[in-house]
């Protein structure tokens, strides 16, 4: 069990560091969007809103880890 936590920790390390390079560590509602494809603001809001996408709010502002849209599209364990 270990080992395959480990490999999974490997595979989690190399998604982080290959998909969405060009974004920072933390993203906006606006890069977010970009980041699924292109939705609808109104799409990021309800997802971040419902907390299907994990978030926090400084100001008026919604500020996602890069490391959550990962989660939200199962590219990595939320485990890790």
């Amino acid at each position: 069990a270990s080992l395959l936590r480990r490999r999974d920790a490997m595979k989690s390390q190399e998604a982080y560091k290959l998909l969405f390079r060009e974004y920072p560590d933390v993203v906006n509602a606006h890069q977010l969007c970009e980041m699924l494809g292109g939705i609808n603001i109104k799409t990021a809001y309800k997802l971040l809103k419902s907390g299907a996408i994990k978030s926090f709010i400084i100001g008026n502002k919604y500020l996602i880890p890069k490391i959550n849209v990962f989660e939200y599209l199962e590219l990595v364990d939320n485990k890790t």
